[in-house]
């Protein structure tokens, strides 16, 4: 009998072991409320920003969307485009940090990460050990409310484009060009993630509203005397591709396909 019951006892504790395997402990209270912090933070971030305080007559703009950031330095009045740099984001605990993918002020930190503080209050957005010289404070005021309706804003890679009259598929590799766009603002890159490479970059303001988008151009990499330009283009957003047409500022035919994408 006693042989019985040590065998049933065996019997219940392997059971036991078996459930055992394979589960994962609950989530904590405040794992969760550190998750949506996380999540209602980097909605929070999404849009465009100002950097505040320079006192050479440059712009910085930095655009947020979907987990990519770019930041823009350029001197609009003199039409004098200064640099950029921008990749991936995460945020957790109050702590920012970006990985490079493209950087023309310094292109050995493509592929590296940095992480700093930031604080976000009353649409002003601080900053602490980031940025162009890693500053120790950088301020970021807020251009515009993300609730702002653009049927555009996101994060787009090229994937399609017609050459002599028919449509190519773009090879997608380290070689990439990106459109970041806010809710008012856009920013496009051609750049090698991993070589380090900068090909081009243009960027201002657009809207996009009945078929029709519309850019101001306020920087362009490769030919100055695009700034203060305005370009218009059809589009129209099916099965989530742009599909982009119309005439460059050279009057080339642009017939292009982007598809909206977000970071890993």
């Amino acid at each position: 009998m006693r042989k019985n019951i040590l065998l049933q006892l065996s019997g219940i504790a392997a059971i036991s072991l078996s459930l055992l395997v394979g589960f994962k402990a609950p989530e904590t209270a405040q794992q969760h409320r550190t998750e949506n912090l996380n999540n209602v933070q980097t909605n929070s971030l999404e849009g465009a920003w100002r950097l505040t305080g320079a006192t050479d007559g440059t712009t910085t703009i930095k655009i947020v969307q979907d987990g990519f950031f770019t930041v823009a330095v350029y001197d609009q009045e003199n039409k004098r485009f200064i640099g950029t740099y921008g990749g991936t984001y995460t945020l957790s605990n109050n702590q920012l940090t970006q990985k490079y993918e493209f950087n023309t002020f310094d292109s050995t930190q493509v592929g590296n990460a940095a992480t700093g503080k930031f604080t976000l209050k009353n649409n002003t957005w601080q900053i602490s050990g980031l940025g162009r010289k890693n500053k120790a404070n950088e301020s970021w005021e807020r251009l515009s409310k993300q609730n702002t309706a653009s049927p555009l804003a996101g994060t787009w890679r090229i994937t399609g484009r017609e050459r002599n009259g028919e449509m190519s598929t773009m090879q997608q590799g380290a070689r990439k060009t990106l459109k970041v766009l806010s809710d008012t603002r856009f920013q496009w890159i051609a750049f090698n993630s991993e070589t380090g490479e900068f090909f081009g970059t243009g960027g201002g303001t657009y809207t996009a509203k009945d078929g029709k988008y519309t850019e101001s151009i306020e920087f362009f990499s490769r030919d100055s005397s695009r700034v203060g330009m305005q370009l218009s283009f059809n589009y129209e957003v099916k099965d989530g591709r742009w599909h982009h047409t119309g005439q460059s500022s050279t009057g080339n035919k642009i017939n292009e396909i982007w598809e909206r994408i977000t970071a890993n």
